[in-house]
């Protein structure tokens, strides 16, 4: 996942030219004097930025790609091959790349609600937040606020291949592709990947909804974006 952030620059050159009408062209700025025709070039000179990398285990090989930071051009005035003015320097881009385990699987979606048989009566997830708090659907919602990933949906997992707060790209045919977080478990997941199959469970607000709410496959593409909090 590549995220990119639109920028501008704006330049205010002031300068004082007796009797001197300016034009604007696309590849610079003509000068033309009223009584002797004279025409001077003025071209920006663009540095391009480069990109450095931040490498990070507990995010998979397989992982989307993140724009930490955006990269800007640097950007000169030039006169008749000469510099003429610094407007601003470049900066690099910072791009995420992860070195951990390849996350992608695929297996099986289901659906469940905080008053599903065994739940809590709270709605509490099985897991702690990263801030230490524990969840309730009932209370909470169905998302949680990641500080990379935004609002993404809580799901439930095996969490001793999927620790609490994996970030996972679902996508099963049905669903618009979204992002979950591991917060949750259960024991049909746990004997799911004893038996090698990827089970995963989304929290919907009831058992009724989770049941028409377009959750359940079985041909889903799970894809780990972090493991881990």
């Amino acid at each position: 996942m590549t995220r990119k952030v639109k920028f501008s620059l704006t330049l205010s050159i002031l300068t004082v030219i007796t009797i001197v009408t300016v034009t604007i062209l696309n590849t610079g700025t003509t000068l033309s004097n009223r009584t002797k025709d004279m025409t001077t070039v003025i071209t920006n000179e663009v540095e391009a930025y480069e990109t450095d990398y931040v490498y990070v285990e507990n995010i998979p090989s397989t992982a989307d790609k993140i724009v930490l930071e955006e990269g800007i051009n640097g950007l000169d005035y030039t006169y008749d091959g000469l510099t003429y003015v610094h407007l601003s320097d470049k900066k690099n881009e910072v791009v995420q790349v992860g070195t951990g385990a390849n996350g992608e699987y695929t297996g099986r979606l289901t659906g469940y609600g905080p008053d599903c048989p065994g739940c809590s009566i709270a709605g509490n997830v099985a897991c702690l937040t990263k801030e230490g708090t524990r969840h309730s659907l009932i209370t909470d919602g169905l998302y949680y606020e990641d500080d990379t990933y935004g609002s993404v949906r809580i799901l439930a997992a095996d969490n001793s291949a999927f620790p609490c707060g994996t970030i996972v790209k679902v996508d099963n045919g049905v669903l618009k592709e979204f992002y979950g977080i591991v917060l949750d478990s259960g024991a049909t997941m746990r004997a799911a990947w004893s038996e090698g199959v990827v089970w995963m469970d989304l929290a919907f607000s009831s058992q009724k909804e989770a049941l028409t709410g377009g959750a359940t496959s079985l041909n889903t593409k799970f894809s780990v974006q972090r493991w881990g909090f």
